[in-house]
């Protein structure tokens, strides 16, 4: 597997992965975390394109399988500036990854995703929903420690949130 940008011209690939990851995400107990709102919409997913923040896992034969968002600096993330029942282990820069999901088809895609993100900062946060026990077993294998609870503007609902360093 690889990772590259995203190009703008497989923004359908994209539709159709998150479209799977919101079916996989009711089945394993998570209908909330993006399936009401059908999460996330096709002008943000163009918009992380556009800005250069929008990455694809590729297979060994360069088909998309998985995509991301991935950014990193300094106090790069508004809504984890409140952090509630905890705190984060260290203020400096960090990589925050959003947004991530698989075509389901490949094993280790999202690990991968990650370490790749990881590997680029030294230092990446991530929030995921209370039902996305995937995600939490996901970043927990991974070495990510929870550090409280964080809420998204889009709609407020709490978030587990998690960082490694």
């Amino acid at each position: 597997m690889r990772i590259r940008k995203t190009r703008e011209s497989e923004i359908g690939r994209l539709m159709e992965i998150y479209e799977r990851a919101r079916a996989f995400m009711a089945e394993t107990g998570n209908p909330d975390q993006w399936g009401l709102r059908q999460w996330p919409p096709r002008d943000l997913i163009l918009q992380d394109i556009r800005e250069g923040n929008s990455y694809v896992c590729l297979d060994g034969e360069d088909r998309v399988i998985g995509t991301f968002y991935f950014v990193f600096g300094k106090d790069i993330e508004p809504t984890y500036r409140v952090i509630e029942d905890g705190a984060w282990l260290d203020e400096g820069p960090y990589g925050v990854v959003h947004r991530i999901a698989s075509d389901g088809s490949r094993k280790g895609t999202g690990a991968f995703c990650l370490n790749w993100a990881y590997e680029k900062s030294g230092h990446l946060r991530i929030d995921t929903h209370a039902d996305n026990r995937v995600m939490q077993g996901l970043l927990t294998k991974l070495g990510f420690v929870p550090c409280g609870i964080i809420y998204v503007y889009e709609d407020h609902d709490p978030r587990l949130a998690f960082e490694k360093i």
